[in-house]
This record gives structure tokens, C-alpha cells and sequence, in this order.
């Protein structure tokens, strides 16, 4: 049966390609043949195509007000997206619209709208849950999900013919287009977003793009296919919006009679039994590869034998001048040694705390406690970071930091011997924390990672003498930041000489897929380069990496220990007349309840009614008196009540400039000079 090119997009399942269409009705654009800007845009009636893979390359995005406009995902604005409020009825009709995978953009998170009875336990109604893999039976699927907000962790599956009634969840998660493109489109609906982050002005391609629209935009996918003609080796780029009708014939034909030009990302994603193949490079483009590869890619053809992920260590230089960055292997045969880390507060210092040794620092600057059982820091005070674990607890599934630690600090030293003496240091003290290293062993890239907590610092102290040039040997110190998984295809040449670990990501070719290999699995040694890597790669690689550490608690409220009240204002009209020498300081606001001689009679000149205001400002609270005045309020209008957020809160976050406490002043002077005391202006701040 004939579909559209649309309609075959939005239906078929990309696990099952390739796929072979043959053109029913054609699209024409001056001729049989055309190309352009790189798209193929005339089919004719008759032609056979594979399918290899398909991706959505811009958005139909409609506003509030029906606007439309195409955006390319390449866009480089962040968008939030809205939850879509249409439930899904059965967990195969999640796992058949969503791509779910290992990554945490393809774990997305639902809200059960009924009660779920499991073996493991119950899933209450309006639990919430994370899907965390697919796994695929003789005669059905399930899904691997794991509860969220309930201690202990609880994880289940649920299989395909589950019923229920399952909503996606609110997302807080800024996205860029290509990531909704790869991960959050479903399929068969639209995806509704806002804009929280435009491109900057002098992006001009894209700057004004959006710039007169608002609110929340419907986004509709234009899909690409990348397609292969029984006539050329070319892959063709096909805009799925064509106005082209197909039929899908892939079981007329072998698949293998066309050439399999694709990307190193195409091959990754196949499934294992597609590997070991012979591939040859494209002579479409040119490629820029790095000297290693070149050597590996200049032969006839190359051999790929399997897909896997490599572990990596990234790490930066410590320079000020300059910041490079590198992706370490892990086969790496060079020893370091330690460097002094810095931690700028007590919640830096806290966090490196480890179970395998103790960190001893000196503190760089002067820290006076206020707070009740927290010590005060001179600098040049040592202190020690017993071993252990971070002491961040737990609050309904979810980490928070305390708001202190303790730790060793020593006091003095006779004898030889050291006085250590227990403190606890609040989380917000900032003490410039200078690490004290007096370990002079050398350590190799895997055992820092295993034995210390990251980021730490490193020096080269022995380079690797397997590489012709090794480019760490010349930093002046590493911070190694965290270990990651890397895409990589294991490559060689067909004489099985040379192997090589390729990255998927940083590595830009398109190979054309010759046939199956069939060797004996070669015995072979692979000797990983390190890899100089962009800023823009770098912060994408570590773009979620803040999501994983706690954030730091608030400062604590400071205590409440008022100077001494100033001497009362007299409040009666005769006490008022000889209070000519008292003087109130405007920076004494303490808050009092108010009583009756804290008010003076005050008599209004137009309309001759008596009127009662504060004698004085230290009786009047601040927070009223900044509110009420901000709303053009007189001071007759104000009622005075108790003040809710008084102590409740255990956080003192109430900041005012002096350019605020003179506005006050001056409104506040103002409302004294218009009411006045019989006839004389009353006493002012």
C-alpha cells in the first residue's frame, strides 16, 4: 500500500532499517536528476531507495498567535518543555514512542494515575517513576523503572501489556534543539516548549529568529532520510515533506546489493552481529583526521570489528593564562604526583573528604564565627579532614548538605607532638583552604581515580615512554575531573598491523560498507592517544556533570544578639516638646510590638480628625515600613501585625543597600514634615 514519505516517517520503526522504497509517484524539479543544497529533491516514478537511517534536521514551530516558523536544530537557544498532558494507556505504547537508552536525556520520568500491584510492592497513585532501560522477551518486552522519592531505592519492571494511566512528568531541564530532536519527540505527537535562553546578539544568523515571538511554541519534526539509489554510492539527503508517495518493498529485494555509505555514528548503532565488516573511505569529501588516523585510513580499506565504550579521564590544565584540555586513556603509562589543592570554602573541603586518607590544609584567610558551637579561623590555622564520608543526609530520597562538619584542628605543637583539638566549621565559611601535600609517592592515572575523590591535582613526574611525544609531560599541573564513557569503534587495517580506538563523536567520516568479514578474531594490542579536545567539546562532555553533586546549604541565619537599645523616645506631647537633644540612630531597627504610648496624637490640619502614628522610627518595623512606603502608602494606612516569617525561617536572607535605607529615610521624613505635631514637624530619622 502507497503512504506518503511523511507518513512512512512518523510510522516506521528506525530499529528495522534499512528499508527498501520503491517511488510510486514521482516529485520533479527540472528533470529526473537534480540536486539542491545538498538535498536530493526529484525522485522519479520507479526508483528503488535504502533507507539507512533518518534524523529531524528543523521544527515547524507554531505561537500562541498561529504563527509559523521553520527552526533548524541547530538553533543554539535553550528551551524548556511542557509536560504533554495526553496520557499514555500501556507500557508499550511508552517503550514504541520514546527512544529510551542508558543516557539520561532517554530515562524519562512518568506519574502512575492509579494504584499498581506488583510482587516487589505497590505503586501508589500518583507515584512517580523513572524508566531506565527496554529489555525484549521471546513474546514481549519490559521495562526496567526505578521509584523515585521513596527510601530505600526501590527498582521494578513492568512489562509491555501493562495498562494504565501514565503522564510525563514536569521537566526542569533546559534542552537545545538537537537534544528534543534525538530524545524528547515522540512519536506520532507534537512537543509544546518556551525559550529560556535566546542566542546572543551577535549571532546574527539566529539572533532574530525568534525575537518577536512569546510564550509557548508548538514544535512540529521535519524528518531527513538518508537514503541510498541502486545507481550511485552517494547518500542522499531526502526532506521528508516531499510530496512523494512510497511503497516499502524491502522484502523483494536484497538489502545487500546496495552500498552502505555511513557515518561513524551509523555504524555504532548497529547491532553486534552486523560486526566484523570491510569498509572503505568515502571519496565524497575530504576529511581532516588526526596523524594517527591518517596512517590507519590511507590503506585500500579497513577492517571494523566491534563497537564498544572506552573509558576516558578528562582532565585540564591548571594554567592561568590559558585552559587546555584532554581525554586521558586509561591505558595511559605515565606517573604523577600530587599537587596542594585549593578549596575556596568549608563545603569544598568537606566534600573531598575520602575513606582512604586524611586531608590536612592550612587556611589562607580570617573567619569570625558568629554562630553558637562554630569556631572562628585565623589564617595560617591547620586543620584536618578526618577519613569518611561526605555527611550530607538524606530527605526523602533526595541528598542536602549540613550545615556544618567537623573536623581535627591543631591547636600546637611541642615535642614533636601534635594537640589536635575537635571543631566544627560551618559549610559557608570561606577560608581559602590550602591543601598541605606531604605524600611524595607517584601514582598511576588508574589509581588515582580509584583511590581519591575528584577533581584532584596533578603533576607528571614520569612521562609515558611508548609515546613518540607525550603532550602532559609538558603541563605545569593536571586536575583530573572525572571519568567518562566514550563511543569508540575498534578499527585496523586489512593486513591486521595496526589497530586503533576511533571516537564516534570527534571523528568525521563516512565509510562505505564493502561486506562481511569473515577472519578469525586477530589477537591485537591497542595503544590509546591522548586526545587534545575544544572548549565547546569539553563543556559538552561535562554538561551534566553538576547535576550529580549536591548543592551547598544556605548560610545559616545569624543569631539574634541586638545591640543595646538606644534610650526611648518620649511619646507624650510634653515629653515630645523637651526631647529636642534625644537622638535616635536610623541603623537601631529592632523590632518591638507596639503599645499604646507608642503612638502621639496627631491632629490633621484639613480634615480636623486626630490621627495616631508612631513617635518614633525604631518602633516602627522595618519590613512594614519598606513595603508600605514602596506602595505609596501613608504611614496612617499601615497596620501593624504580627510578622509571620518572622522565625521561621532558619536562614537570614534580608539584604539593604544604603541607597534604599536614604529613600526609606526620606519618604519616611516626608510623612513626619506633612503631618507635624502642632505645628512643628515631628522628629526625624
Amino acid at each position: 500500500m502507497a503512504t506518503t514519505l511523511h507518513e512512512f516517517t512518523q510510522f516506521v520503526d528506525p530499529k528495522t532499517f534499512p528499508r527498501v522504497l520503491q517511488i510510486q509517484s514521482g516529485f520533479y524539479y527540472q528533470g529526473c536528476v537534480y540536486e539542491m543544497f545538498g538535498r536530493e529533491c526529484s525522485l522519479a516514478t520507479g526508483d528503488l531507495l535504502k533507507v539507512i537511517d533518518f534524523a529531524i534536521t528543523r521544527f515547524t514551530a507554531q505561537s500562541s498567535n498561529s504563527t509559523e516558523i521553520d527552526i533548524p536544530v541547530e538553533y543554539p537557544g535553550l528551551f524548556k518543555l511542557v509536560s504533554d498532558s495526553q496520557p499514555y494507556r500501556s507500557i508499550e505504547e511508552i517503550a514504541a514512542s520514546l527512544k529510551i537508552g542508558s543516557h539520561r536525556l532517554g530515562q524519562p520520568v512518568f506519574l502512575s494515575g492509579q494504584e499498581i500491584q506488583l510482587p516487589q510492592g505497590v505503586i501508589r497513585e500518583r507515584d512517580s517513576f523513572r524508566i531506565t532501560a527496554v529489555t525484549h522477551e521471546l513474546n514481549a518486552g519490559r521495562v526496567q523503572c526505578e521509584l523515585l522519592h521513596r527510601e530505600p531505592r526501590f527498582c521494578f519492571s513492568l512489562s509491555f501489556s501493562q495498562q494504565g494511566h501514565f503522564t510525563e512528568c514536569a521537566d526542569d531541564q533546559f534542552y537545545s534543539l538537537k537534544e528534543i530532536a534525538e530524545w524528547k519527540i515522540s512519536k506520532g505527537r507534537k512537543r509544546t516548549v518556551t525559550e529560556v535562553k535566546a542566542p546572543a546578539k551577535k549571532d546574527f544568523l539566529f539572533s532574530s529568529l525568534l525575537e518577536n515571538v512569546s510564550g509557548e511554541l508548538t514544535l512540529t519534526p521535519v524528518y531527513e532520510l538518508k537514503a541510498v539509489s541502486s545507481l550511485s554510492e552517494k547518500v542522499l539527503l531526502i526532506p521528508s515533506n516531499l510530496d512523494v508517495e512510497v511503497v516499502d518493498v524491502t522484502e523483494q529485494f536484497d538489502c545487500d546489493s546496495f552500498v552502505q555509505p555511513l557515518s561513524l555514528s551509523d555504524v555504532f548503532k548497529r547491532p553486534p552481529e552486523f560486526f566484523p565488516v570491510v569498509a572503505k573511505l568515502s571519496n565524497e569529501r575530504h576529511f581532516k583526521l588526526s596523524l594517527e588516523l591518517e596512517s590507519l585510513f590511507n590503506s585500500n580499506q579497513v577492517i571494523i570489528h566491534h563497537a564498544f565504550y572506552a573509558k576516558r579521564i578528562l582532565a585540564s590544565e591548571t594554567c592561568r593564562e590559558s585552559t587546555r584540555h584532554f581525554l586521558i586513556p586509561e591505558s595511559y603509562n605515565g606517573r604523577f604526583k600530587r599537587r596542594p589543592r585549593q578549596f575556596p570554602t568549608a563545603y569544598d573541603l568537606e566534600r573531598a573528604r575520602s575513606e582512604t586518607e586524611q586531608i590536612r590544609v592550612v587556611a589562607t584567610r580570617e573567619f569570625e564565627s558568629v554562630y553558637s558551637g562554630l569556631a572562628s579561623v585565623q589564617a595560617g590555622d591547620e586543620f584536618i579532614v578526618t577519613k569518611g564520608k561526605s555527611c550530607a543526609v538524606s530527605c526523602n530520597g533526595i541528598e542536602k548538605a549540613t550545615d556544618a562538619f567537623e573536623c581535627l584542628k591543631v591547636t600546637e605543637k611541642s615535642h614533636g607532638v601534635e594537640v589536635k583539638e575537635p571543631v566544627c566549621l560551618p559549610m559557608c565559611l570561606e577560608g581559602g583552604f590550602m591543601e598541605l601535600v606531604k605524600d611524595k609517592r607517584q601514582y598511576t592515572i588508574a589509581e588515582i581515580c580509584r583511590w581519591f575523590p575528584l577533581p584532584f591535582n596533578v603533576k607528571v613526574s614520569v612521562r609515558d615512554l611508548s609515546l613518540k611525544v607525550d603532550v602532559l609531560a609538558g603541563v605545569p599541573g593536571l586536575r583530573i575531573e572525572e571519568e567518562i564513557s566514550d563511543p569508540c569503534l575498534l578499527v585496523s587495517n586489512d593486513e591486521l598491523s595496526e589497530f586503533r580506538e576511533v571516537p564516534v563523536n570527534r571523528t568525521d567520516l563516512i565509510l562505505s560498507i564493502k561486506q562481511h568479514w569473515a577472519g578469525e578474531n586477530p589477537k591485537y594490542s591497542v595503544k590509546s592517544a591522548i586526545e587534545e579536545i575544544s572548549e565547546d567539546c569539553y563543556y559538552t562532555l561535562r554538561r551534566y556533570a553538576v547535576a550529580t553533586v549536591t548543592p551547598p546549604p544556605r548560610p545559616p541565619k545569624k543569631p539574634k544578639q541586638p545591640p543595646p537599645r538606644p534610650p526611648k523616645m518620649l511619646s507624650s506631647r510634653s515629653e515630645s516638646a523637651n526631647s529636642d537633644n534625644s537622638s535616635c540612630s536610623p541603623k537601631s531597627l529592632r523590632v518591638e510590638p507596639f503599645k499604646q504610648d507608642d503612638f502621639i496624637q496627631c491632629s490633621d490640619s484639613k480634615n480636623g480628625n486626630d490621627k495616631k502614628i508612631p513617635s518614633s522610627p525604631d518602633t516602627f518595623p522595618k519590613p512594614i515600613l519598606q513595603k508600605a512606603l514602596a506602595k505609596g502608602r501613608s504611614l496612617d494606612d499601615i497596620s501593624i501585625g504580627k510578622n509571620e516569617d518572622d522565625d521561621t525561617d532558619v536562614h537570614d536572607y534580608e539584604y539593604i543597600d544604603e541607597d534604599q535605607l536614604d529613600n526609606i529615610r526620606k519618604a519616611y521624613n516626608e510623612q513626619h514634615v506633612n503631618v507635624g505635631v502642632k505645628g512643628k514637624p515631628s522628629n526625624t530619622i
